[in-house]
Protein backbone atom coordinates (compact mmCIF):
# COMPACT_ATOMS: atom_id res chain seq x y z
CA UNK A 1 0.00 0.00 0.00
CA UNK A 2 2.87 2.14 0.77
CA UNK A 3 4.01 2.36 -3.74
CA UNK A 4 3.25 5.14 -5.39
CA UNK A 5 1.74 8.51 -5.15
CA UNK A 6 -0.19 8.34 -1.37
CA UNK A 7 -1.51 12.30 -0.84
CA UNK A 8 -1.24 13.73 2.25
CA UNK A 9 -5.15 15.11 1.27
CA UNK A 10 -6.06 18.76 2.70
CA UNK A 11 -9.20 18.95 5.26
CA UNK A 12 -11.75 21.07 3.62
CA UNK A 13 -13.83 23.34 6.29
CA UNK A 14 -16.78 25.45 5.85
CA UNK A 15 -18.18 27.72 8.79
CA UNK A 16 -14.98 26.42 10.39
CA UNK A 17 -16.14 22.89 10.31
CA UNK A 18 -15.04 19.92 8.41
CA UNK A 19 -16.55 20.24 5.05
CA UNK A 20 -17.79 16.94 4.24
CA UNK A 21 -19.17 17.05 1.03
CA UNK A 22 -15.95 18.26 -0.45
CA UNK A 23 -13.59 15.96 1.24
CA UNK A 24 -15.61 13.07 0.01
CA UNK A 25 -15.59 15.05 -3.68
CA UNK A 26 -11.70 14.90 -3.09
CA UNK A 27 -11.22 10.90 -1.82
CA UNK A 28 -13.00 10.38 -5.22
CA UNK A 29 -10.75 12.66 -7.23
CA UNK A 30 -7.81 11.19 -5.94
CA UNK A 31 -9.39 7.16 -6.90
CA UNK A 32 -10.14 8.16 -10.16
CA UNK A 33 -6.54 9.99 -11.12
CA UNK A 34 -4.66 7.45 -9.93
CA UNK A 35 -3.67 8.39 -6.14
CA UNK A 36 -2.43 4.91 -4.39
CA UNK A 37 -3.28 5.69 -1.40
CA UNK A 38 -4.74 8.79 0.98
CA UNK A 39 -3.10 10.50 3.97
CA UNK A 40 -5.76 11.69 6.51
CA UNK A 41 -4.93 13.90 9.32
CA UNK A 42 -1.37 14.76 8.42
CA UNK A 43 0.29 17.93 8.33
CA UNK A 44 -1.28 19.06 4.99
CA UNK A 45 -3.97 18.45 6.71
CA UNK A 46 -4.03 20.48 9.75
CA UNK A 47 -3.93 17.89 12.14
CA UNK A 48 -2.38 20.20 14.62
CA UNK A 49 -5.64 22.22 15.04
CA UNK A 50 -8.16 19.34 14.83
CA UNK A 51 -9.80 18.29 18.17
CA UNK A 52 -9.84 14.33 18.94
CA UNK A 53 -13.01 14.35 17.01
CA UNK A 54 -12.24 16.12 14.51
CA UNK A 55 -9.94 13.76 13.71
CA UNK A 56 -12.06 10.79 14.14
CA UNK A 57 -14.38 12.48 11.41
CA UNK A 58 -12.46 13.16 9.05
CA UNK A 59 -10.49 9.80 8.97
CA UNK A 60 -13.78 8.01 9.09
CA UNK A 61 -15.23 9.91 5.89
CA UNK A 62 -11.90 9.25 4.18
CA UNK A 63 -12.44 5.38 5.11
CA UNK A 64 -16.12 5.33 4.19
CA UNK A 65 -15.89 7.26 0.94
CA UNK A 66 -12.63 5.60 -0.77
CA UNK A 67 -14.67 2.16 0.41
CA UNK A 68 -11.84 -0.03 -0.04
CA UNK A 69 -10.93 1.40 -3.35
CA UNK A 70 -7.52 2.66 -2.40
CA UNK A 71 -6.17 2.29 1.42
CA UNK A 72 -6.54 5.06 4.17
CA UNK A 73 -3.73 5.95 6.25
CA UNK A 74 -4.30 8.00 9.31
CA UNK A 75 -2.33 10.61 10.63
CA UNK A 76 -2.61 9.47 14.38
CA UNK A 77 1.05 10.98 15.72
CA UNK A 78 1.37 13.08 19.04
CA UNK A 79 3.91 14.33 21.13
CA UNK A 80 2.30 12.53 23.76
CA UNK A 81 2.53 8.98 24.06
CA UNK A 82 -0.84 8.63 25.71
CA UNK A 83 -2.83 10.19 23.14
CA UNK A 84 -0.97 8.63 19.97
CA UNK A 85 -1.86 5.82 21.51
CA UNK A 86 -5.68 6.60 21.71
CA UNK A 87 -5.92 8.04 18.05
CA UNK A 88 -4.38 5.80 16.52
CA UNK A 89 -6.34 2.73 18.06
CA UNK A 90 -9.70 4.62 17.17
CA UNK A 91 -8.13 4.87 13.39
CA UNK A 92 -7.54 1.19 13.62
CA UNK A 93 -11.03 0.57 14.89
CA UNK A 94 -12.47 2.49 11.80
CA UNK A 95 -10.21 0.66 9.41
CA UNK A 96 -7.50 2.58 8.49
CA UNK A 97 -5.14 0.56 6.73
CA UNK A 98 -2.20 2.11 8.27
CA UNK A 99 -0.98 4.87 10.47
CA UNK A 100 1.17 7.98 10.45
CA UNK A 101 3.24 8.39 13.24
CA UNK A 102 5.20 11.68 13.61
CA UNK A 103 8.51 12.55 15.89
CA UNK A 104 7.72 13.91 18.95
CA UNK A 105 7.59 17.82 18.36
CA UNK A 106 8.57 19.87 21.01
CA UNK A 107 9.57 17.27 23.64
CA UNK A 108 12.69 16.84 21.88
CA UNK A 109 12.96 13.18 23.27
CA UNK A 110 16.74 11.59 23.02
CA UNK A 111 16.52 8.67 20.39
CA UNK A 112 15.92 6.42 23.33
CA UNK A 113 12.23 8.13 24.06
CA UNK A 114 11.59 7.57 20.46
CA UNK A 115 12.58 4.46 20.32
CA UNK A 116 9.75 3.82 23.63
CA UNK A 117 7.68 6.46 21.98
CA UNK A 118 6.94 4.32 18.69
CA UNK A 119 7.17 1.18 20.11
CA UNK A 120 4.61 1.75 22.79
CA UNK A 121 2.34 2.56 19.89
CA UNK A 122 3.39 -0.31 17.47
CA UNK A 123 2.56 -2.45 20.54
CA UNK A 124 -0.97 -1.30 20.60
CA UNK A 125 -2.20 -1.86 17.38
CA UNK A 126 -1.80 -4.28 14.54
CA UNK A 127 -2.00 -2.57 11.39
CA UNK A 128 0.92 -1.00 9.55
CA UNK A 129 3.07 1.85 11.19
CA UNK A 130 4.81 4.48 9.02
CA UNK A 131 7.33 6.76 10.79
CA UNK A 132 7.81 10.21 9.93
CA UNK A 133 10.83 11.93 9.83
CA UNK A 134 10.43 16.34 9.90
CA UNK A 135 13.15 17.74 12.04
CA UNK A 136 12.25 20.64 10.58
CA UNK A 137 8.69 20.74 12.22
CA UNK A 138 9.78 18.37 15.34
CA UNK A 139 13.24 19.76 16.36
CA UNK A 140 14.16 15.99 16.21
CA UNK A 141 16.03 13.89 13.92
CA UNK A 142 15.17 9.78 14.04
CA UNK A 143 18.20 8.37 13.48
CA UNK A 144 18.36 5.78 10.89
CA UNK A 145 20.05 3.35 13.84
CA UNK A 146 16.84 3.93 15.88
CA UNK A 147 14.85 3.44 12.23
CA UNK A 148 16.67 0.19 12.20
CA UNK A 149 15.94 -0.69 15.69
CA UNK A 150 12.24 -0.20 15.88
CA UNK A 151 11.83 -2.34 12.42
CA UNK A 152 13.47 -5.15 13.97
CA UNK A 153 11.70 -4.94 17.27
CA UNK A 154 7.96 -4.02 15.82
CA UNK A 155 6.84 -6.23 13.68
CA UNK A 156 4.37 -3.32 12.35
CA UNK A 157 6.82 -0.91 11.88
CA UNK A 158 6.60 -0.96 8.18
CA UNK A 159 8.66 1.94 6.74
CA UNK A 160 9.06 6.16 7.25
CA UNK A 161 8.34 9.06 5.53
CA UNK A 162 11.67 10.39 5.21
CA UNK A 163 11.68 14.98 5.32
CA UNK A 164 15.10 15.21 6.07
CA UNK A 165 15.68 16.11 3.07
CA UNK A 166 19.30 14.31 3.10
CA UNK A 167 19.54 11.42 0.78
CA UNK A 168 22.97 10.08 3.04
CA UNK A 169 20.44 9.78 5.78
CA UNK A 170 17.86 7.73 3.77
CA UNK A 171 20.73 5.50 1.85
CA UNK A 172 21.69 4.41 5.26
CA UNK A 173 18.14 3.77 6.11
CA UNK A 174 18.12 1.35 3.32
CA UNK A 175 21.36 0.07 4.24
CA UNK A 176 20.09 -0.74 7.91
CA UNK A 177 16.90 -1.94 7.38
CA UNK A 178 15.11 -5.11 5.77
CA UNK A 179 14.57 -4.84 1.72
CA UNK A 180 10.93 -4.68 2.47
CA UNK A 181 11.28 -1.76 4.43
CA UNK A 182 9.43 0.76 3.35
CA UNK A 183 10.97 4.29 2.41
CA UNK A 184 8.67 6.97 1.34
CA UNK A 185 9.99 10.55 0.57
CA UNK A 186 8.44 13.15 2.44
CA UNK A 187 9.32 16.07 0.13
CA UNK A 188 7.80 16.18 -3.66
CA UNK A 189 10.99 17.90 -4.95
CA UNK A 190 12.95 14.38 -4.25
CA UNK A 191 10.75 12.23 -5.18
CA UNK A 192 12.47 10.97 -8.06
CA UNK A 193 16.20 11.23 -6.36
CA UNK A 194 14.74 8.84 -3.58
CA UNK A 195 12.95 6.53 -6.00
CA UNK A 196 16.64 5.97 -7.29
CA UNK A 197 17.93 4.62 -3.95
CA UNK A 198 15.52 2.15 -3.64
CA UNK A 199 11.84 4.65 -2.22
CA UNK A 200 9.11 3.23 -3.10
CA UNK A 201 6.82 6.44 -3.26
CA UNK A 202 6.00 9.52 -1.94
CA UNK A 203 3.43 11.02 0.61
CA UNK A 204 2.62 13.95 -1.93
CA UNK A 205 1.37 17.89 -1.29
CA UNK A 206 1.31 18.36 -4.57
CA UNK A 207 -0.45 15.54 -5.80
CA UNK A 208 -3.12 17.63 -3.86
CA UNK A 209 -3.43 19.78 -7.02
CA UNK A 210 -2.15 16.85 -10.08
CA UNK A 211 -2.62 13.73 -8.84
CA UNK A 212 -1.85 12.13 -12.02
CA UNK A 213 0.94 13.74 -12.80
CA UNK A 214 2.76 12.33 -9.92
CA UNK A 215 1.50 9.14 -10.25
CA UNK A 216 2.71 9.04 -13.84
CA UNK A 217 6.22 9.92 -12.51
CA UNK A 218 6.19 7.07 -10.63
CA UNK A 219 4.88 4.73 -12.60
CA UNK A 220 7.26 5.59 -15.60
CA UNK A 221 10.50 5.15 -13.12
CA UNK A 222 9.13 1.69 -12.47
CA UNK A 223 8.51 0.65 -15.90
CA UNK A 224 12.26 2.16 -16.54
CA UNK A 225 11.12 4.69 -18.74
CA UNK A 226 13.75 6.88 -16.82
CA UNK A 227 13.72 10.11 -19.82
CA UNK A 228 9.86 10.11 -19.31
CA UNK A 229 10.12 10.13 -15.24
CA UNK A 230 12.36 13.11 -15.24
CA UNK A 231 10.60 14.94 -18.07
CA UNK A 232 7.48 14.69 -15.44
CA UNK A 233 9.96 15.81 -12.38
CA UNK A 234 11.04 18.85 -14.31
CA UNK A 235 8.00 20.06 -15.42
CA UNK A 236 6.82 19.46 -11.40
CA UNK A 237 9.48 21.34 -10.05
CA UNK A 238 7.93 24.89 -10.54
CA UNK A 239 4.81 23.89 -9.43
CA UNK A 240 6.22 22.14 -6.23
CA UNK A 241 8.39 25.23 -5.24
CA UNK A 242 5.37 27.04 -5.36
CA UNK A 243 3.36 25.36 -2.36
CA UNK A 244 6.35 25.78 -0.38
CA UNK A 245 6.86 29.80 -0.75
CA UNK A 246 4.59 29.68 2.79
CA UNK A 247 4.32 27.29 5.36
CA UNK A 248 2.64 23.95 4.55
CA UNK A 249 -0.76 23.89 3.93
CA UNK A 250 -1.41 27.29 3.42
CA UNK A 251 -0.27 27.64 -0.42
CA UNK A 252 -1.73 24.23 -1.63
CA UNK A 253 -5.20 25.37 0.32
CA UNK A 254 -5.02 28.80 -1.49
CA UNK A 255 -4.59 27.54 -4.78
CA UNK A 256 -7.44 24.58 -4.41
CA UNK A 257 -9.37 27.83 -3.11
CA UNK A 258 -8.17 29.41 -6.72
CA UNK A 259 -9.34 26.50 -8.83
CA UNK A 260 -12.57 25.79 -6.89
CA UNK A 261 -11.65 22.43 -5.49
CA UNK A 262 -12.76 23.44 -1.92
CA UNK A 263 -12.85 26.53 0.61
CA UNK A 264 -9.38 27.69 0.87
CA UNK A 265 -10.04 28.30 4.62
CA UNK A 266 -7.01 27.72 7.09
CA UNK A 267 -7.50 27.74 11.09
CA UNK A 268 -5.73 30.42 13.02
CA UNK A 269 -2.45 30.42 13.11
CA UNK A 270 -2.53 29.55 9.59
CA UNK A 271 -3.75 32.77 7.77
CA UNK A 272 -4.12 33.88 4.47
CA UNK A 273 -0.90 33.98 2.20
CA UNK A 274 -0.03 37.79 1.61
CA UNK A 275 -0.46 39.06 -1.53
CA UNK A 276 2.79 39.38 -3.24
CA UNK A 277 3.28 35.39 -2.64
CA UNK A 278 -0.10 34.55 -3.82
CA UNK A 279 0.74 36.78 -6.79
CA UNK A 280 3.78 33.88 -7.31
CA UNK A 281 1.44 31.05 -7.02
CA UNK A 282 -1.11 32.62 -9.57
CA UNK A 283 2.03 32.64 -11.59
CA UNK A 284 3.34 28.98 -10.71
CA UNK A 285 -0.40 27.86 -11.60
CA UNK A 286 -0.85 29.29 -14.83
CA UNK A 287 2.84 28.27 -16.42
CA UNK A 288 1.76 25.07 -15.12
CA UNK A 289 -2.11 25.24 -17.18
CA UNK A 290 -3.86 24.79 -13.58
CA UNK A 291 -5.46 28.22 -14.04
CA UNK A 292 -6.26 30.96 -16.50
Amino acid sequence: MFKGSSVAIVTPFKDDKIDEVCLRKLVDFHVENGTSSILSCGTTGESATLSLEEHEQAIKIAIEQSNKRIPVIAGTGSNSTKEAIVLTKDAARLGASASLQVAPYYNKPTQKGLYEHFKAIADSVDIPIILYNIASRTGINILPETIARLERDCKNIAGVKEASGSLEQMSQIKNLCSKDFALISGDDTLTLPVLSIGGVGVISVVANLVPKDVADMISAFEKGEIEIAQQIHYRLLPLVKSMFIETNPIPVKTAMGLLNMCNPDLRLPMCHMLEENEAKLKKALKEHGLLK
